[in-house]
């Protein structure tokens, strides 16, 4: 069953461009919920919820046991600015954040080592997007 979400992230999660066969990066995720309906919208696709606080991805990781157990979704502890693919970790296509400083302006000397660490984990042709629109805004990647 999908979790219930606020009118919010509501928006937010229905104006990705989601596909079955995405594969998502949400960055602070906190207690999971958006990517929990994200990953109810998957079907071959993943989500892959980070946030820097353990105290969340321990909430997000009990609260999507059977998203976890289903292979469409993972939780990893790790702050926007020190993610780095792993071994075998294939490439992700969309990526979105609500509400995170490096992204949204509040600490703009953390934003570029974020973007950095997004181009470098996700596929030439990925999109990323943060609150702030209407309900979303697309921000550029760079790209070397």
């Amino acid at each position: 069953m999908p979790p219930r979400l606020s009118p919010r992230l509501a928006a937010i999660v229905n104006a990705l461009p989601l596909q079955p066969h995405s594969r998502v990066l949400e960055i602070g995720c906190g207690p999971g919920a958006a990517a929990r309906a994200v990953a109810a919208l998957l079907t071959t696709g993943h989500i892959l919820a980070i946030d820097r606080s353990a105290t969340a991805i321990a909430q997000a990781e009990a609260a999507a046991m059977d998203e976890i157990t289903s292979g469409r979704m993972s939780v990893r502890q790790s702050a926007g600015e020190d993610f780095v693919l792993q071994a075998h970790e294939e490439p992700y296509d969309i990526v979105f954040a609500v509400r995170v400083g490096a992204l949204d302006g509040r600490h703009p000397e953390d934003g570029q080592r974020v973007l950095q660490r997004i181009a470098a984990a996700t596929t030439p042709e990925a999109r990323l997007f943060i609150d702030g629109g209407d309900p979303l805004r697309e921000l550029p990647i760079p790209r070397a």
